[in-house]
This record gives structure tokens, sequence and C-alpha cells, in this order.
């Protein structure tokens, strides 16, 4: 007789109350513990590795599974659906090339430091290292990109392994964490007795508290500066520390940065936001970078795309204030003279109790012509561009309507990556956290759709939108299939300009002109390609059209609608700080090639 999934979730809240020892499979272990951690989506595909654990899935109603059509959209899905939340994502794969597939998420989410847990299947332990059927080497694969990942050689193992995992994910500077379960294990019964409340790492303990003589110091230079600057990365977000981080701006008054993690960690409405730095940034944003005196950094790293050339940017004399909860990032790349390393929420909360608690304050007259020379740079609007044209669409104007129409909704922008990016990051103005879902240290192509379809799952309420690009959008395009399978009715707007526009852009400035392999001359109908997914597809040619089709897109709440915009395939995306320069050595538009 066949047992219903209601019979056997009784049978398991049952097991569940009773505080004896039962026998259950490793599988079902699992299961337990995902729930116990409040996992209420998991992204995945099966194969034979893990085929016990889809059984055990199977017959539990608390965790919903989504079946993706390729394991990288899978961990994609799962890294955006973190990065909405800032809860951990969790995916599950099946060993071999399941695996190896799963490894462009882990590296992605990896680089933006997003809380994921990936549990793979393995070969039955026995048959490890013997060249079974779809093995591989997951830890030794996966080492490289992920934060920390187990194998499991024993069922009974399986709920402390889960515990930790999920703590390593989360904690400290986050990441993701690699659960790898050999087939024997998921279907070996053990006696089971609960999930543990807690767990102890000896090896493991990140600092949360900073260093209160440091923080005092920080705030002596703050208050000291002539030139502050306040530069904020993806940390604040990840840390949740945006308010702190608006408290300390609006209580000194000075400047602010984002990172193009960091974007909304600080409005873009506000007057002191002089917009995003580095290799894209706006003029003023680094200019004040290269000029200020003193410089707080706030869970950023002074990555390449920020700084430009690290010998350029030491000519200026600066006092820097670096707070980070990873102490592997503070001087890595700068020298810094206040490291702090601690959780970015908790410094600035007792840097902030210390402001309040003085009754000194920062030299008005310095700050006055600070402000002055800001301003001066802004006056040089670097991101004007022909907004008259009637001719050709121009990327940027299809970002900049969208954010005319949807500023102040309930909206969340996810990008794949290239020029459709850096438009995005430029002409999108984030005022809130978590509203910016992208790849950046990795730079992933494909992460857009996946991206979309995790927050929509989370977010169902909410508007999402993928901005990206008829190269990037190919990449992971199959999973159209899931949206409509699993009603996740997302908007995407393809800025197609025939090109790997990034690329072509780099050989036009780099390369004189010779476009190699960066044509796409053989794109499909992506209209016609929409429809055959169960979708809706827009076809937009003109500039005086772009605005009715966003509209029409709006208007169609439960439908995926793939917006088609046939853009200008010369558009470069400026400001641009070529490699090895100074990232005040930027170009400004086509005159300055």
């Amino acid at each position: 007789m066949e047992i219903s999934k209601t019979e056997t979730t009784a049978a398991a809240q049952a097991v569940q109350q009773s505080s004896a020892p039962v026998e259950l499979m490793g599988a079902e272990i699992l299961m337990k513990a995902l729930a116990a951690e409040g996992v209420k989506h998991i992204w995945g595909y099966p194969g034979g590795a893990v085929l016990y654990i889809y059984d055990a899935l199977y017959r539990q109603e608390q965790v919903q599974h989504v079946l993706v059509r390729h394991e990288q959209a899978a961990v994609h899905a799962a890294d955006g659906y973190a990065r909405a939340t800032g809860e951990v994502g969790v995916a599950l794969v099946t060993s071999g090339p399941g695996l190896t597939n799963a490894v462009t998420g882990l590296a992605t989410a990896y680089m933006d430091s997003i809380p994921l847990v990936v549990i793979s299947g393995q070969v039955p332990a026995p048959s490890i290292g013997q060249d079974a059927f779809q093995e591989c080497d997951t830890v030794g694969i996966t080492r490289p990109v992920v934060k920390h990942n187990f194998l499991v050689k024993r069922a009974e193992d399986v709920a402390i392994i889960v515990k930790k995992a999920f703590h390593i994910a989360r904690s400290g500077r986050p990441g993701p964490v690699v659960i790898d379960i050999p087939k024997d294990v998921s279907f070996k019964k053990v006696p089971y007795t609960g999930y543990p409340e807690t767990v102890e790492m000896r090896s493991y303990n990140p600092v949360r508290k900073g260093h209160t003589g440091q923080i005092r110091k920080a705030m002596q230079y703050l208050l000291a500066a002539k030139r502050p600057y306040i530069y904020v990365g993806g940390g604040a977000i990840l840390g949740n520390a945006t308010q702190e981080v608006r408290a300390l701006a609006d209580r000194l008054g000075y400047p602010v940065t984002n990172t193009l993690m960091g974007l909304g960690a600080f409005p873009a409405s506000d007057p002191k936001f002089l917009g995003m730095l580095g290799m894209h940034g706006t003029v003023e944003a680094n200019n004040a970078m290269q000029h200020c005196d003193v410089l707080i950094a706030i869970g950023a790293r002074f990555d390449d795309r920020v700084i430009g050339n690290p010998k350029h940017f030491a000519q200026n004399e600066r006092k820097i204030i670096h707070i980070d909860v990873d102490p592997s990032v503070i001087s890595k790349r700068v020298k810094v003279q206040v490291p702090i390393v601690g959780d970015c929420k908790d410094v600035l909360t007792e840097l902030l109790n210390m402001l309040e608690e003085t009754d000194e304050k920062p030299d008005a007259q310095a700050l006055k012509a600070w402000w002055a020379m800001i301003e001066g740079w802004r006056e040089r609007k670097c991101l004007d561009y022909d907004r008259a044209n009637k001719d050709v669409i121009k990327p940027q104007y299809v970002v900049e309507t969208l954010w005319n129409m949807t500023r102040g909704d309930d909206v969340y922008i996810t990008s794949d990556v290239g020029q459709h990016q850096m438009w995005a990051a430029q002409y999108y103005r984030f005022d809130e956290p978590r509203r910016w879902i992208n790849s950046g240290g990795l730079g992933t192509m494909g992460v857009g759709i996946p991206y979309a379809m995790g927050i929509k799952l989370a977010k169902p309420k909410s508007e999402v939108f993928c901005i990206t690009g008829e190269g990037s959008v190919q990449m992971c395009i199959q999973e159209l299939s899931t949206c409509l399978q699993y009603n996740t009715p997302i908007k995407i707007c393809a800025l197609n300009n025939r090109y790997l526009g990034m690329v072509r852009q780099w050989q036009e400035i780099e390369y004189s002109g010779r476009y190699s392999q960066s044509y796409m001359d053989a794109l499909p109908n992506f209209v016609k390609l929409a429809e055959a997914y169960g979708h809706v597809g827009l076809l937009i040619e003109r500039p005086q059209d772009v605005e009715g089709a966003l509209r029409e897109a709006r208007k169609l709440k439960d439908r995926t609608v793939f917006l088609d915009f046939r853009t200008d395939p010369s558009e470069n995306v400026f400001p641009m700080v070529q490699a090895g320069k100074g990232i005040t050595e930027m170009l400004l538009s086509a005159e300055d090639l």
C-alpha cells in the first residue's frame, strides 16, 4: 500500500516530538536538518547519486524544490535568493558533471561573499578513488572556490555537518560551503535524536567586535579631516550595516561613494552621494577618492576595479581607516593607518556612540571648501549622453526610463555582465540595499535570469527586472522553462546591440578596432523564443517606443516578458579608466579616444 505525503509528514512530526532515538536514513536526516535551518526553497537537478535524497525530499512538505534546467543555474538562483533576502541559499546537485556544472556558481558566490550551502551527491564511499561512473573529486575541485567543504563519511554525522555548514556560510565573511554526500551515506539508517541547537568549532571563531582603541582613533581622524570621504562596499550590505552607514554620513555631513557591490548601501538620491567609483565611476567619486585626506572604507576591499593602479593611488598621502570582518583583506592592496577587524554593523554602532559622546565637531570651513571642490567636479556631468537622439535607442535611455518609471516601487534589478551591467549601475539610482543583484568579483555571464528567478520566488509580490545583453542572456536562457513551471514572472530587458559589447569596447580602444569574435552574427528571434517557452516577447526598435513597451510589460504582472531593445551598437560605457591607469585618468567620451 502506498503511503501518502500527509501520512509521512504526520509520522515524521510524531518522531520529532519523541525524545527516543529513531532509525532514519542519512537522506531523511538531511531533510530534517534543512527544515530546522528554516530552508524554504532548494534549487537542483536530480541524478543517480542523489536519488535517495530526492526520495526523502518527495516525502516531506516543508522544503520546496525547484527543478532548474542546468546545475549552474541552480547555484545562481540560490545565490540571487541569498543576496536579496540575506538568508542562506541552498542548492542540490548530483555527482560528477552535476558538481562540475555547479562550480561557476560557487566561484561567483565565493568572490562576492554570498552565503550558500550546496549539497552534492557522491559515488558510494567504497567506490571513491576507483573512477566510478560520475565520480569526481568534489573536495579537491571546489576547495579554491568555497569557504569550506565537507565530505560526509558517516550518516551519523549528517546533522552536525549541516549545522556547521550553515554556521560557516552565514557568519564572519559569508561564503559558499559544499557538503558532499556519498550515496551509501544517504541511504544508511542510523539513530537520530534531533538537530543540534548550537555548534562550537575550535578552529573557526570570526571576530565581530572591533578594537575600541582603534575605533576611537578612527573617530579622531574623521573629526580632524579637512577632506573626508566615506567609501562603502558590499560588506556593509552583507553585514546589514546600511542604517549605520547612513547615520554616520548624516551625523558628519561627509560625501559618500559606493562600489558596484555596495550600491544601495547609501541612497543615490541623497546629495551626499557622489555615485559609484572605479573603472566606470563618476568624475566626482573618483577625484574625491584620489584627493581626500581621510578615507574610511567600510566593507570594501580596494580591488583593482576601484583604485586602478595602486602606485597612482598611493601618490597622494591620506589617512585610511579600514573596517572589515575579514582580516585578510586589510592592507592587502593598500597600506592603511587604522585597521579595524570586526563586523561592520557592530563597529559603526560603537563609532556612532563615541561621536554622540564627544563635543568635537568637524571643521565646518574646511568641509565647505571640500564640498565646493566636489561640486566643481560634479559640473562635468560625466553621465550625460545623447538623450535627444530619435533615430536609435541609447542603452542608457532604457535604464533611465525604467528607473524613472519604477523609483519608489518595490523593485529588484538583476543584471548579467558587460556594458549593460555598467549602464544599470550608473543610471538606475538605488536607494535601498539588496535591490541590485549582480556578479561583481567573478563577472559571470548568465546569472541574470537565475538571479531573477530566485528573487521572484522569495519575493513574489515584488517586481523583478533582469537587465541583460544578447550575449549574456543566452548562457542560461533555458531557465525560461523553469520560470514557466514555477510561475516566477520576471521582466527581461535585453539591451541588444548585436555585439559582446564590453569586449567590443575594449577592442575599439585598446586593439585599434580589431573586433575579433565580438560580433553576434546569428542571433535568435528573441520574441519567438520567449513565446516558444510560453512567455511574452516584445521587439522595440525606436526610442519613442521604449516607455510604452516597459509600461505594457509591467501591466502583465503574471507573465514573464522578454523585451528585445535594439540599441545603438556603437555606444560605449563612459567614464572609463583603462587598465594600468590611475582612477583620475578617465576617458569621458569618444572624443578622448
